[in-house]
């Protein structure tokens, strides 16, 4: 599951165990000292750990962050995590900040872009990296492919793995009318290193990936079908407001691991 600060002691309390693994915020650790490090020291002696970041920019036209790079491996190679992820996407522009995931367009010119740029994050970080697919809202009328031919395309390029967010996929087929089946299909089985799952908000015509609700069905139900095609890889769920108390996630934890086993032997 997402680490979050509401469930630091109550992960090294009575919980400990019901999880598999942590999943982090990159940028909430990258400071010296302080009350998050202190935890996560802690926590890190009981849960194995994968860093998710929200900063990394790596489809903007600036200049990679080395500063940034370099505070992300330090810590990295301090919590000796299994892998570091991002996402397909820039967040700012001129120095501002968007405090967004940004989409990009899927063309040929930003696939040669975006794979020169994972390549130099990988070289320097000395290990290969998942880019997660964001939820989108707008489209780019320069594209031409779709955005899981695309991310086919860029993973075999810059040679890098996927996080797979099952509930953008299902926001964006809402919000642009395609399969998700389709997107799922459409992906090499071989790239996929992790799942995210998420709940999300109507909001007039779009679905926005708010992180604030539980999952819904149609979302365990597109799981279920990534678990067919993938297998039932590394799965956390993100819960990024409205945070309930821990076993309720861990309820949704519980689901998960069932869907994936009964979708496993039905596949055998």
């Amino acid at each position: 599951m997402g680490l979050r600060s509401k469930h630091y002691e109550a992960l090294l309390g009575e919980n400990l165990g019901s999880v598999g693994w942590l999943e982090i915020v990159t940028e909430n650790y990258l400071v010296p000292g302080g009350k998050p490090l202190h935890y996560l020291a802690r926590l890190r002696e009981h849960y194995p750990m994968v860093m998710h970041g929200v900063s990394l920019s790596i489809a903007s036209n600036e200049p990679l962050d080395f500063d940034y790079l370099r505070a992300v491996r330090a810590l990295a190679e301090r919590l000796q995590v299994r892998w570091i992820s991002d996402h397909l996407c820039w967040t700012g522009v001129d120095g501002i900040n968007l405090h967004d995931l940004m989409p990009v367009p899927f063309t040929g010119e930003a696939l040669r872009h975006l794979a020169a740029r994972i390549r130099d994050v990988q070289d320097f970080l000395g290990r290969r990296i998942l880019i997660e697919n964001v939820s989108s809202y707008l489209t780019y009328r320069a594209s031409d492919m779709t955005e899981w031919q695309f991310l086919s395309a860029l993973t075999t390029e810059a040679d890098c793995l996927l996080l797979l967010d099952v509930n953008n996929i299902y926001v964006s087929s809402v919000n642009h009318g395609f399969d998700p089946l389709a997107f799922i299909d459409g992906i090499p089985v071989e790239r996929v290193q992790q799942f995210h799952l998420a709940g999300h908000s109507k909001v007039d015509a779009h679905l926005i990936d708010t992180h604030d609700a539980p999952i819904i069905p149609e979302v365990w139900a597109l799981y279920a079908a990534a678990v067919q095609r993938f297998g039932a890889g590394s799965t956390m769920i993100e819960r990024d407001a409205n945070i309930p108390e821990l076993g309720e996630l861990l309820d949704e934890l519980d689901h998960a691991r069932l869907l994936a086993r009964q979708t496993e032997v039905r596949a055998a």
